[in-house]
């Protein structure tokens, strides 16, 4: 199965520019350090599945030109990841059908929510979301593919990430448990959250990416969650030759066995 794997947003919460700074970064020409929220999108077997929906899906969905959306998984319900849901009306009405949602509980949970009104069956007027939520509680099936969750943790918040023939991609963390190290062997490119070089209690650092690349040894690693602290070309320049920043639009393709 050949699949296409699209960067929809590589940035951390505020994104990058953020509101109000005149940093180095935030005022850079150069493209790669625009960076919206979090995101990537799966294309393959003529099917398009998302992990989360950020508060710039509307317009990373216009910037990909993407015409169907069949599946979201959830890592979370931070902000960041879930509040472009709304947006996804158009899917619905292009194709008359409800969109399954996936995620752990407190993901689950989150939305529902945050969302009520798409969920409590009380709004008369139509246009809402037409969604169908589902609890992961292992690994699952979508279209052909498998999705193995990957239990990470945010601070005290047990995240998802998902691993996907040869590619992990884990956001949002800063701490992978023994647990789950296992389900991240013989990857060829795993995403991993790398904030920021100063410390930080929710996610990790890129010294501290570093030395889960070195742990887990993927043949290509690539950060994401990114503040405006790191500019694309200057840390590129101090990373290892496989391990690279990730930035909006990028594109992997991979086969699966």
């Amino acid at each position: 199965m050949r699949i296409e794997l699209t960067v929809l947003g590589s940035g951390t919460s505020m994104g990058v520019p953020t509101i109000s700074c005149r940093c180095a970064v935030c005022t850079s020409p150069d493209p790669h350090d625009n960076r919206t929220r979090p995101s990537i999108m799966l294309r393959y077997n003529e099917h398009v599945v998302l992990v989360d929906t950020t508060p710039d899906f509307r317009f990373q969905m216009l910037r990909e030109q993407v015409d169907r959306l069949d599946a979201v998984l959830y890592t979370h319900s931070h902000a960041d990841h879930i509040l472009g849901l709304d947006d996804v009306r158009p899917f619905n009405l292009q194709e008359t059908k409800v969109i399954p949602i996936y995620g752990n509980r407190q993901a689950i949970d989150g939305v529902r929510r945050v969302f009520k009104y798409i969920f409590d069956g009380n709004y008369p007027f139509g246009g809402v979301p037409l969604v169908q939520d589902h609890l992961i509680n292992g690994p699952i099936d979508l279209f052909g593919l498998e999705f193995v969750p990957v239990r990470v943790m945010h601070g005290y918040l047990e995240v998802l990430g998902f691993r996907f023939g040869p590619v992990a991609y884990l956001t949002d963390y800063n701490r992978i448990p023994d647990s789950s190290y296992p389900l991240l062997r013989d990857l060829d490119v795993i995403f991993l959250d790398a904030l920021r070089h100063m410390s930080h209690p929710t996610h990790m650092t890129v010294a501290q990416a570093l030395q889960e690349v070195e742990k887990i040894a993927p043949r290509r690693a690539f950060f994401t969650h990114i503040a405006h602290d790191l500019g694309h070309e200057e840390t590129n320049a101090k990373l290892p030759d496989h391990v690279r920043l990730c930035y909006d639009g990028m594109r992997l393709e991979f086969d699966t066995d």
